[in-house]
């Protein structure tokens, strides 16, 4: 390509950007009024929105992390779809939004570099739009010097360098993408931060500051069918009473208000639960420094029917109560 052809299509892509950022702009205005006046009429717009469907879009620098957002995303539940050429997100979300979808959080990671995609990303942002889903632009970035370090450590050129120097590419992705970056609603300057930094701010972005990093999922089960292998701690309550030798409390489980009466007033069971709290609140803390999402805690008892359900619910209702995402099931009640 000839050096005028060049400076025609840049001049081309910079333009297709204006016309992006001077769209987003528009519907940000109206977003930001609409949001407002359904707020005022509901007072509940945040709870409205995430109980409906949500497109991510990923986007930024080349080297600023991408790939590691869109692993954290995923990591929480998103369905990701990394390196997606805008155009074919409009059937994925039409998919997405179709009756019987389990889908309801798609994060894709789109590259805008070529003027086709800066296009087809204006008419997509239109069509989902159109369908009422709620879209975010995050928007990954670093410095040129920190972009330059992690290139020369992977040895791998600049998309944009065509030949040329790393600093030159680099520059010219950061002149395309201004424009974006200015329509982002969550936005990540990388150059100081580990991959387990990033998950966190990830998650501050998502679900606001001090929101737990943390899924716990917490299962009753019982010793003589087998301790659970995916267990990261293992609870064993068989110091406890068993209900069952009590003939009132023989045939219930430790759902019944009767047998979590029972277990639970135990002074033994109280000081075991008070303490173990404080334990599993430090590991937990510990686990999402190191960027550890998913926490699974086994409760046993002989048969996995009173004691160990009755443990289950009470652990998970303290934890609650320190804002941690918590799940409870109880293996074998199933075969009752």
């Amino acid at each position: 390509m000839s050096a005028e052809n060049q400076a025609d299509a840049k001049s081309d892509m910079q333009n297709s950007a204006q016309n992006i950022s001077q769209d987003c702009a528009q519907n940000s205005s109206q977003n930001s009024a609409n949001q407002e006046l359904d707020a005022n009429a509901h007072g509940a717009i945040n709870m409205q929105l995430a109980d409906g469907f949500e497109v991510m879009l990923i986007t930024g620098m080349s080297g600023a992390g991408r790939s590691h957002a869109a692993n954290a995303l995923e990591d929480m539940g998103w369905y990701v779809i990394d390196n997606l050429p805008p155009k074919l997100l409009i059937p994925l979300v039409d998919m997405m939004t179709s009756s019987g979808s389990k889908v309801h959080k798609l994060a894709a990671v789109i590259d805008v570099r070529s003027r086709g995609y800066f296009d087809d990303l204006f008419a997509v942002l239109a069509h989902i739009d159109e369908l009422g889903v709620k879209t975010r632009i995050l928007f990954l970035d670093a410095s040129d010097s920190v972009l330059i370090k992690r290139y020369e450590s992977v040895r791998r050129p600049h998309p944009l360098q065509r030949g040329g120097r790393l600093i030159d590419g680099i520059l010219e992705e950061r002149e395309l993408l201004s424009h974006l970056k200015d329509c982002a609603d969550i936005i990540i300057d990388t150059s100081t931060l580990s991959i387990h930094q990033l998950s966190t701010k990830l998650y501050e972005g998502l679900l606001g500051k001090g929101s737990s990093t943390v899924a716990v999922h917490i299962f009753s089960f019982g010793f003589k069918y087998g301790i659970p292998m995916d267990a990261d701690f293992v609870v064993d309550m068989r110091f406890l009473p068993n209900p069952f030798w009590v003939p009132a409390l023989r045939d219930l489980t430790g759902k019944d208000k009767a047998v979590s009466d029972y277990v639970l007033s135990n002074p033994a069971a109280v000081a075991f639960l008070d303490s173990y709290e404080k334990a599993l609140l430090t590991a937990i803390d510990g686990f999402a420094k190191e960027d550890k999402h998913y926490v699974t805690i086994a409760v046993g008892c002989t048969g996995g029917q009173h004691r160990s359900v009755a443990t289950s619910i009470e652990l998970a209702r303290r934890l609650r109560l320190h804002g941690l995402q918590v799940t409870v099931s109880a293996r074998e009640l199933q075969r009752r």
